[in-house]
């Protein structure tokens, strides 16, 4: 898969509501997640994502890809998302793995939120 679609794929994700995780979310998903209960499973997304308003606009930066293996590719990448009046920044990776010719899914995706105010003082946070 090249890197335009890999990054179409992903954005799909955020804009996207329960279809979209039907298609692209693997059955063997696990999420890292910023919100209750933490540690999704594709279930749990599904329902999550059913029950949440979805990004408006979506922008991503410092955009990494890693080809490890035949068949799965890592990302990563930083990502500020708004919707109404509400904003939001973390820092994300996925991994995609091949099922078959053309057919890709996320296998694995988190999500951390950079602490503010964060003071390193002598190597503590």
């Amino acid at each position: 898969m090249d890197d335009g679609r890999i990054w179409e794929m992903e954005e799909q994700l955020w804009h996207g509501g329960e279809d979209v995780y039907q298609q692209l979310v693997d059955e063997e998903v696990v999420m890292a997640l910023p919100a209750e209960p933490f540690i999704f499973s594709r279930q749990q997304a599904i329902d999550a994502v059913r029950n949440t308003p979805r990004w408006e606009q979506v922008r991503f930066s410092d955009q990494k890809v890693s080809r490890p293996a035949e068949g799965l590719i890592v990302i990563g990448y930083k990502v500020d998302a708004s919707r109404g009046g509400a904003s939001y920044r973390c820092y994300a990776s996925s991994t995609l793995r091949r099922r078959g010719h053309d057919d890709w899914t996320v296998v694995q995706h988190s999500q951390v939120v950079p602490l503010k105010g964060l003071i390193r003082d002598g190597g503590r946070a």
